[in-house]
Formats: structure tokens, C-alpha cells, sequence
């Protein structure tokens, strides 16, 4: 069957639409999507309809559903365990769109890494010049970031110029995690902090009240409270910090990187059956990325 540039945009539009809300999709949001005038999208839908790739659903909560056999024309599968593989678009993710397939097509070559990436949505919102994010992917976790330099509409694909290749660990962070676990009694004062800290070779530690976590001293709030005139018999709890970030240790390390940013911190601790067995840094993370 040879569908137009327009019919293939709006199938491709409706299935991903139709997957987000499981429910019929009206037409005046396909075109909006894909940039169109809504009395467009309706005359191309009649024609869908009679090559049997949607179907009309009538009522003010109706619209059009795509048939099976419009999944068969775009090579696209029905199966449920497919997740969605995101894309962003500078910086803005693009929730309208999925990558589905990603050919690299100049792996070889010294100076070049090329990649075609076909997509679940509509092209026409790209341009030669955006930065865009690929990933990560469901199974390898691979981001793959670069820039636009063609599109080829009849296909859903987009021509990228690949700048960086990451492939996340997913391991879950008790495979990284320093232990076993240096802590901090309540009762101890900064003095002996310092002296876990200098012994220990660490920078900070949870501080526990028998097998209650009360919080986290590290070396910078030890600083802090010395330069605002405090001694080396303050008792820790007076300068810890209470919010302690705290993550299961079967969680993988790519879902908790982000948490490092977002919190503004520099380690976490890592909890099993409610009880701290690890501690997280920064620098845990970066040792897991090979050298370039």
C-alpha cells in the first residue's frame, strides 16, 4: 500500500496517541501534533477509513482508533511489553515521541559516527541543528546525544551527526556502594569525627543512635561548624544534616544517579530491610565509567 507523507504522519501520530491514553483520539489533537489544519486530518481520515487503517468512533467522547492492519503497513508491533525509548529535542523532552530503531551507519569510520534513527511520531517538529537525546534504551540503557542533519519523512527517520555514546550501568547500586559501613555513634563529638574521617580515609558518615539513623556528618559540616567558632567537643548531632538521602539497595545505579543533581548532594546511603548497609559517593559513580 503506498500512503502519502501526510497519510503516514497522522497513523504514526493516532497509534502513538492512542498508546498514551488508550482511548479514541480526535482528530483536532493529531493536528495539532503534527502541525496540520484539523479540516485536513478529517479528509485524510475518510481515506484512511476505506483502506481500513482506522476506525470512526462516534459520541463527544469518540474519535478514531488505528486498525491492526495499520500496524502491519508501518512494521510497527502491538506487543505490550514494548516500552516507550524517549527523545529530547535542546533539551525538552518530547513526550509525543519514541525512538524505535536506531542504525549506526558509520561506526567504522575514524573521524565520523553517523546514525539513522526511525521514530514513533511525527518528523516534521525537527530541524537540520537541534541537539537531540536518544535513550536511554530499555535493555542496554544507551543514550546516544547529537545533532540533526536530515530527515527522511517518508520513513519517520531522523540523520544524526553522534557526539557521545553512554551505555548506564545497570547493576543495582549494592554492587557499588563502599561498605562496610563507617558510622558515627550520637554520642561522639566532632573529635572523634575527624578521627573516624582521617582513619577511615572518608568523608562522611551516617550517625546512629543504636540502629536508628539520626542523620549525616560529613567533613564539610565539621568545617563549617569550626569556622562559625564551634570546638572539637561539639557532639555531632549538634551540626549532622537530618535529611539523609537514602535509596534500596536493589535499585539500579542509572535510576539513582539523577538524585545526586536534583538533591545537590554528594553521597547517599543504601538501606536493606530498613537497616543503612552502604554508603554511595560520587566518586563510587565516576570509578564505574571507564578512562577515555
Amino acid at each position: 500500500m503506498d500512503l502519502s507523507l501526510i497519510q503516514k504522519d497522522i497513523l504514526v501520530t493516532l497509534i502513538t496517541l492512542y498508546h498514551r491514553h488508550s482511548q479514541p483520539v480526535k482528530g483536532e489533537d493529531i493536528a495539532e501534533v503534527i502541525h496540520r489544519n484539523p479540516g485536513t486530518i478529517r479528509n485524510q481520515m475518510q481515506a484512511l477509513k476505506t483502506l481500513e487503517l482506522v476506525d470512526g468512533v462516534p459520541g463527544p467522547k469518540g474519535g478514531y482508533n488505528p486498525t491492526m492492519k495499520a500496524y502491519q503497513e508501518l512494521n510497527i508491533s502491538q506487543s505490550g511489553q514494548e516500552v516507550q525509548v524517549p527523545i529530547a529535542r535542546n533539551g525538552v523532552l518530547l513526550p509525543e515521541i519514541s525512538a524505535t530503531e536506531v542504525d549506526l551507519t558509520t561506526l567504522c569510520h575514524p573521524d565520523v559516527c553517523h546514525a539513522v534513527v526511525r521514530i514513533m511520531g511525527s518528523v516534521r517538529q525537527f530541524q537540520n541543528g537541534d541537539e537531540i537525546t536518544v535513550g536511554p534504551t530499555p535493555v542496554n540503557k544507551l543514550l546516544i546525544r547529537g545533532e540533526i542533519f536530515g530527515k527522511d519523512e517518508r520513513n519517520g527517520a531522523l540523520m544524526i551527526s553522534i557526539s557521545e555514546m553512554i551505555s548506564l550501568p545497570k547493576k543495582p547500586v549494592r554492587a557499588y556502594m563502599s561498605h562496610p559501613l563507617h558510622v558515627v555513634p550520637a554520642t561522639a563529638t566532632l573529635e572523634d569525627a575527624v578521627r573516624l574521617f582521617a582513619g577511615a580515609q572518608i568523608n562522611g558518615a551516617p550517625v546512629m543512635d543504636g540502629t536508628t539513623m539520626q542523620g549525616i556528618v560529613t567533613v564539610t559540616d565539621v568545617v563549617r561548624a569550626l569556622a562559625a567558632g564551634r570546638d572539637l567537643s561539639t557532639r555531632v548531632t549538634e551540626v549532622m544534616t537530618g535529611d539523609v538521602v537514602q535509596v534500596d539497595g536493589d535499585v539500579r545505579l542509572y535510576e539513582v544517579v539523577k538524585r545526586f543533581k536534583e538533591r545537590e548532594i554528594g553521597r547517599l546511603i543504601v538501606v536493606e530491610d530498613g537497616r543503612p548497609v552502604g554508603i554511595l559517593t560520587k566518586t563510587d559513580i565516576i570509578r564505574v565509567f571507564p578512562p577515555t
